[in-house]
């Protein structure tokens, strides 16, 4: 038997489903069009066989996901992981903070911003532009009525455009609602179980 993770990391866990995920060779026709686009462009994982089984929903959701964390223009790339860990340390989903640290790893180079907020999921460390992101996203997930004008101001005040503020509000509201799917279908585990 593998053992749950329980703590934030930057190794990405195999996501044991509750649901069974669909047999890609018994799938229906919808079922296959819709793993035609992959999140990521990256290969079909369990999360998404089990997504699958909406597939209607499945059909939409994808391209929205690329979409927002990979469109051009707006906030970085490295920034859009950030509101992603951001909103996935707030609901705490182990799997998707994994995903997403080691991308904002692998796009600045560096660990040090990550290891402050698994530290300190209120991390002072970050530069205010970063703390901005991080603190609009965090209070986004928790409660998104309570985000008031004088939240958006902070972005501005830091430097951010009404685009790359938009590109925040969407990474940090689709993540919200994946790591609750995640949550609620799956366990994060150190690797498959056999």
């Amino acid at each position: 038997m593998t053992n749950k993770v329980m703590d934030f990391t930057i190794d990405v866990p195999f996501w044991n489903p509750f649901v069974t995920p669909i047999d890609i060779n018994t799938a229906s026709e919808l079922q296959l069009q819709a793993l035609q686009t992959t999140p990521s462009n990256r290969q079909v994982g369990e999360y998404v066989l089990v997504l699958a089984h909406d597939p209607e929903t499945l059909i939409h959701r994808t391209p929205l996901f690329n979409g927002i964390m990979y469109s051009r223009g707006g906030l970085s790339r490295a920034e859009t992981e950030l509101s992603a860990v951001a909103t996935s340390v707030t609901n705490e989903c182990i799997y998707c903070t994994a995903v997403h640290a080691s991308r904002y790893n692998d796009l600045t180079k560096t660990t040090s911003d990550i290891d402050s907020i698994f530290k300190n999921t209120n991390p002072a460390d970050l530069d205010t532009r970063k703390r901005s992101i991080y603190n609009f996203s965090h209070k986004l997930s928790l409660c998104p009525p309570e985000v008031v004008k004088d939240d958006v101001a902070e972005l501005s005040a830091n430097g951010l455009e009404a685009d790359e503020i938009l590109d925040i509000v969407l990474s940090s509201s689709i993540f919200s609602w994946a790591n609750r799917l995640m949550l609620g279908l799956g366990e994060p585990l150190e690797s498959k179980p056999q």
